[in-house]
């Protein structure tokens, strides 16, 4: 009894050791253009990774809500999810609402952050903030919280200012 008591212990030792490796960790993610997202996180459903949301997450960084499988995403108690609709740039140099791009970013959403949308108001201009409670009412939390921070993260470095202004007609959020 004890050796398969052992046996099935280093099993799932096992087990475990292989499943830690298919992690990834998104945080400070102030998102993009919204076709590289669709790219890297179909790349992402298709590894079979789970995705920890572990600090902001926003702007066309949502999309990973709409292309993870639910069972595959967690969110640790930093994690916060930041809503706006899409916009280019109009022929004045000002943000202007893309309906078509908002219209394809919200329907990517799953129900339950579609209805918690919906209640605030919609997707406007203005960033919306789900964290918290409300968050992880919504996805299963990361147990491995003090670990998280040592999963290589999901994020390109940021911009410094004068690289931020010349980027600003190139993004679609």
């Amino acid at each position: 009894m004890k050796f398969l008591t052992g046996l099935l212990a280093a099993v799932l030792l096992i087990a475990g050791m292989g499943a830690s490796h298919a992690v990834v960790r998104i945080a400070d993610d102030r998102g993009g253009r919204i076709g590289t997202y669709v790219d890297r996180y179909q790349d992402l459903r298709q590894s079979g990774e789970t995705v920890i949301i572990d600090g902001l997450c926003a702007s066309a960084c949502t999309i990973v809500l709409g292309a993870i499988p639910h069972d595959r995403i967690c969110v640790t108690s930093s994690a916060t999810l930041g809503f706006h609709a899409a916009w280019d740039f109009g022929t004045n140099g000002r943000a202007v609402t893309n309906t078509e791009a908002t219209q394809m970013l919200y329907a990517m959403y799953p129900s339950q952050v579609k209805r918690w949308i919906t209640q605030r108001g919609g997707l406007t201009p203005h960033m919306l903030f789900l964290k918290g409670r409300q968050l992880q009412a919504m996805y299963k939390p990361c147990y491995m919280d003090a670990q998280a921070s040592a999963i290589k993260p999901l994020r390109r470095p940021l911009p410094q200012a004068d690289q931020l202004e010349s980027a600003r007609g190139q993004l679609v959020h």
